[in-house]
């Protein structure tokens, strides 16, 4: 697949002005081998230059279709032209991109901005799909939420610990690999031992070694894995045994969250995990690659905004490969 792919965000912003241009950079990126009806997957497609849609020469319903049918994009009455500078910005601006920022640059509202962005966090999910990892693997949790003095008193008197269990914060589960750098990350319910070791073995091979602290949860992974643990009470390093990877991981993500949106509601929240682990999973990347890459992840996904509020259920349309 060839496609001219700005490299700066002065090119992008020139580059994405033309929405032909826009057009064809979607149709190289999702159809490479040409363009096929999502429907029912037949090549003998016609374009309708007056429409910019195309028309599949099987009868059938929804034979004409956009280049926006069977992505994040599909229903939306705005253009590629306004779509494809919000998925280079989130995709490559390190902290973040407010929703407020993005209605201002585009002239569109804010929920309107917040929706689009929520859209592209879907397409920066890894999905279901994910190789185990294995060889040096750090895991660890960290706890999201605003600080107690800022509450109302109401939130305030319902808090009944300090920082962690029973602070009404969202608990995040990591692990790192220290040999390829990637993260995998969850919004979890608790931090007990029946919620973090199933997660440690769904995305860990055993006889791998585990790093971990010193939190009771993580007791009993030394059966399968070499379970290696750091107390912090004592020291944070000792010679291959730390967590400082996956801890440096969370100031990234904590550093975004505080600075950039502010306040996230916990049934949003896998959302910005999902875009945080994927430009830190991508970083030795161009903000070219991770553009396309992101781009690429549009297809075959679909959120709705009732879906977004949690007023509908999840739609997954059936398509044909495309």
């Amino acid at each position: 697949m060839e496609t001219n792919t700005p490299t700066t965000l002065i090119e992008a912003v020139r580059y994405f002005s033309d929405p032909q241009v826009c057009l064809e950079m979607m149709v190289n990126v999702r159809w490479p081998n040409g363009v096929k009806c999502p429907t029912c997957g037949s090549e003998k497609v016609s374009f309708l230059a007056n429409q910019c849609r195309w028309q599949c020469s099987t009868k059938h319903p929804k034979r004409q279709f956009s280049a926006k049918v069977g992505t994040i994009f599909e229903d939306s009455p705005i253009g590629l032209d306004k779509w494809l500078p919000v998925v280079w910005l989130l995709t490559n601006c390190k902290n973040g991109i407010s929703s407020y920022e993005v209605a201002r640059d585009l002239g569109v509202t804010q929920k309107t901005a917040w929706f689009m962005l929520q859209r592209v966090r879907l397409a920066m999910q890894a999905g279901s799909f994910w190789d185990k990892l294995e060889g040096e693997i750090e895991a660890d949790e960290t706890f999201i939420g605003g600080l107690a003095r800022n509450m109302h008193k109401n939130k305030k008197a319902k808090i009944t610990g300090t920082g962690g269990t029973g602070s009404g914060k969202a608990v995040v589960m990591g692990l790192l690999d220290r040999h390829t750098r990637q993260v995998k990350i969850a919004h979890v319910p608790d931090v007990r031992g029946e919620t973090l070791q199933p997660y440690v073995r769904k995305y860990v091979k055993g006889g791998s070694y585990v790093f971990t602290d010193a939190w009771v949860g993580y007791h009993g992974l030394d059966r399968e894995y070499v379970h290696q643990v750091i107390d912090h009470a004592e020291t944070y390093v000792k010679g291959n045994v730390h967590t400082n990877g996956i801890e440096n991981f969370w100031s990234l993500l904590k550093r975004t969250l505080k600075g950039t949106y502010v306040s996230v509601e916990p049934f949003h929240l896998f959302r910005y995990l999902d875009e945080q682990a994927y430009r830190f999973n991508n970083r030795k990347a161009n903000d070219g690659e991770r553009f396309i890459r992101v781009l690429a992840g549009t297809k075959g996904k679909r959120l709705t905004y009732q879906n977004l509020i949690g007023k509908a259920a999840p739609v997954t349309p059936a398509l044909a490969p495309s």
